[in-house]
């Protein structure tokens, strides 16, 4: 049961991989008991780049259920209290010649890129967005963290997003890098802002962001910057939740 010092005019929105867990790992219990310690005094939501199974493979089966909002795909797959409020679609939006151009040149850059190692699922179709992982996304976490080493060292995934951005320039496409191993990609303002268009219809004073990749490129660039928003960078679900019980609990 809520307690009675809930500020329902302030929001929280969490990042997931790097911010509320590890990267593609679960949540812990002990951040998961915070956060519903969390929604006693604000209402909390999460915004990923990752569609809604690879939320509830992370935070748990029952997060839509948990959490005040659930906004997977950056929002373009939007929950409000236990409920479906809206899809988008990717595929309606681009127009199926565009999208096997760019299907069919990301499949070409991929075929040239030499790793260490590839694995499978190396383009996955979601609602809002296309996600392309030069490694494939099946690899294991060793595999994973492998990968993430060297693309800091040589920027694959940074060189391959500015090839397709002079190759479909105009042509109304963003593109951001986040987690370890791949980039998403979707129409101009598909963004994690997308969220925000929903959760302002519900007039919060105060509207928190948190997450880790809020560099220009990064994934959480947009909202941790956007004057709607109050943006914190954290580094680990442990910064994240030091932040919040000094903000929070203090």
């Amino acid at each position: 049961m809520r307690e009675a010092c809930l500020d329902p005019g302030v929001l929280c929105l969490f990042d997931v991989d790097g911010t509320l867990t590890a990267p593609r790992q679960c949540v812990t219990s002990d951040m998961d008991e915070f956060l519903e310690k969390l929604r006693s005094r604000v209402r909390v939501g999460v915004v990923g780049g990752s569609d809604l199974p690879k939320v509830k493979e992370q935070l748990g089966e029952e997060v839509i259920q948990k959490m005040d909002y659930v906004f997977a795909e950056n929002g373009l797959v939007a929950y409000k209290n236990g409920e479906l409020l809206s899809i988008q679609s990717i595929q309606s939006h681009m127009g199926e010649e565009l999208l096997q151009d760019f299907i069919n040149f990301c499949l070409n850059y991929l075929a040239k890129i030499k790793l260490p190692r590839k694995r499978g699922t190396f383009i996955e179709f979601r609602n809002g967005m296309l996600n392309i992982s030069p490694i494939g996304r099946s690899c294991t976490l060793e595999e994973r963290q492998e990968f993430y080493k060297l693309d800091q060292k040589e920027n694959i995934r940074e060189k391959f997003v500015a090839v397709l951005k002079e190759e479909f320039k105009g042509k109304g496409l963003s593109f951001s890098i986040g987690g370890q191993i791949s980039f998403d990609v979707f129409p101009d303002g598909w963004d994690k802002r997308y969220c925000l268009g929903i959760v302002e219809k519900d007039n919060y004073s105060t509207i928190h962001f948190f997450g880790d990749k809020t560099k220009p490129g990064g994934n959480d660039f947009e909202i941790y910057s956007d004057p709607r928003t109050i943006g914190h960078e954290v580094s680990s679900p442990e910064d994240t939740k030091s932040l919040c019980q000094q903000l929070f609990f203090s």
